[in-house]
């Protein structure tokens, strides 16, 4: 079997108290039917905090009431640990009965080697239940290998009082504009952006939209079939990337910081010690869990799409993220499959999204979405003209790394727009 690298990419965590007792703790090593007619279903998702890992955890036991016989064990895993683990996994032919993917090409080479069932003929029974381009992340070749759960997109969360104290009376609309108002905040004494340099993905968003917006989203796909990232296009990306870089306008220390850490980039937006970040839907959920007595900015937060760049081939308006969803593992029992037909009617899905603050797929359970922070996203997604996935994901694995890594060296300073573009395409050619 081929062997599966993951990307260094974390997705969304949810806020709470603690462990829910109601959660199976450990992962079994065996599966299926048991002596005694138990039918066990291995569960690994990355909801490791409340409120959805009591949620889940309460889905299964309601699940468990209506099918005598099965039992959940299910391993809730933090984003890192859980790409490791899953890894270690699939290389062993042993992946989980059910577990988290972001799709894109992770999952289709999970795919390819014969790890996951394909689930086309079984979404079919309530894919009709879904926004239309729910499964698009999960698709390949006219089949599908996952069910979606959530969605959203990537844009800059910003601190209106710092922009105002700035001078920055409106979200910029243009990348030129967008450095103006850089050059503002760090003039008016704010820093400009919080980034969590040490975990990389978030840095590759900002080529990644660059990319779609001077070379548009056909530029990014002609690339992946091409394997040639070296185009003028891409290479312009890197260059107005550079030229971001060159007003230093990241926290003192970016390099070496994380994610949701005490005090990485999510936390120092969260206190107010930075004005913006660019990242996905969750953002407004862990600043508020990683800033003091986990308050946030409140209605200070405001929400703006990436900026269009002048000149440029592609559209403001198209868009660039994705979601989450589940897979089902080769040697899975069918009530793996019921259960993820289970979790995708309309009353279970309105639970998520009232409880985990995350835009839900199935048409029906919009109208559970309150929080003013998604309803943003919300219409900016609704209003999107294109969409693409995150490249660390969209792309095989080797490449979305690479992606990542050369980007990273970009923002340290240490790689030119033109070395990160070769090594991109070097990592397509080999892979």
């Amino acid at each position: 079997m081929s062997s599966i690298r993951f990307n260094r990419r974390t997705f969304l965590e949810f806020a709470g108290a603690g462990a829910a007792a109601a959660v199976l703790g450990g992962c079994s090593d065996g599966e299926g039917e048991s002596s005694t007619g138990t039918r066990a279903i291995r569960w690994w998702h990355i909801a490791n905090t409340d409120p959805m890992l009591s949620q889940w955890a309460a889905m299964a036991s309601r699940f468990e009431t209506a099918h005598p016989g099965v039992k959940f064990k299910i391993t809730p895993l933090e984003n890192e640990a859980f790409k490791t683990k899953l890894t270690t996994n699939i290389q062993a032919g042993d992946p989980p009965d059910i577990f988290h993917t972001w799709g894109g090409g992770v999952l289709f080479q999970q795919a390819e080697a014969g790890m996951v069932k394909d689930l086309t003929a079984d979404v079919g029974g309530w894919k009709d239940t879904l926004i239309p381009t729910a499964l698009d992340a999960y698709s390949s070749g006219g089949k599908t290998y996952a069910s979606a759960v959530d969605t959203g997109m990537v844009g800059f969360w910003y601190n209106k009082e710092l922009f105002a104290r700035a001078g920055v009376n409106a979200p910029p609309a243009t990348w030129a504009d967008y450095l103006d108002a850089v050059r503002r905040l760090k003039a008016a004494g704010t820093t400009p952006i919080a980034l969590a340099g040490k975990e990389k993905w978030p840095g590759h968003y900002y080529w990644a939209y660059l990319a779609m917006r001077v070379g548009g989203l056909d530029a990014l796909r002609q690339a992946a079939a091409d394997k040639n990232f070296s185009t003028p296009d891409f290479v312009a990306a890197g260059t107005r990337l550079a030229e971001l870089v060159a007003l230093q306008p990241f926290q003192t220390g970016f390099l070496a910081a994380g994610y949701s850490t005490a005090d990485g980039q999510a936390a120092t937006v969260g206190n107010g010690k930075a004005a913006m970040e660019l990242m996905g839907q969750w953002a407004p959920v862990v600043q508020r869990d990683n800033s003091a007595g986990k308050k946030g900015l409140g209605d200070k937060l405001g929400f703006f799409a990436f900026p269009a760049v002048d000149g440029g081939k592609g559209q403001g308006t198209d868009v660039f993220g994705g979601g989450g969803g589940f897979a089902v593992g080769k040697d899975a029992p069918p009530e793996a499959i019921e259960f993820l037909k289970f979790i995708a009617q309309p009353e279970n899905a309105r639970i998520e999204a009232k409880t985990a603050g995350v835009l839900p797929v199935v048409a029906a359970a919009g109208d559970a979405v309150t929080d003013p922070n998604l309803k943003l996203v919300g219409k900016a997604l609704a209003a999107s003209t294109g969409f693409q996935l995150y490249l660390d994901q969209a792309y095989a694995p080797a490449v979305g790394q690479q992606v990542n890594d050369s980007v990273a060296e970009l923002l340290a300073g240490k790689a030119t727009p033109e070395k990160v573009a070769q090594a991109i395409t070097t990592a397509a050619k080999q892979g």
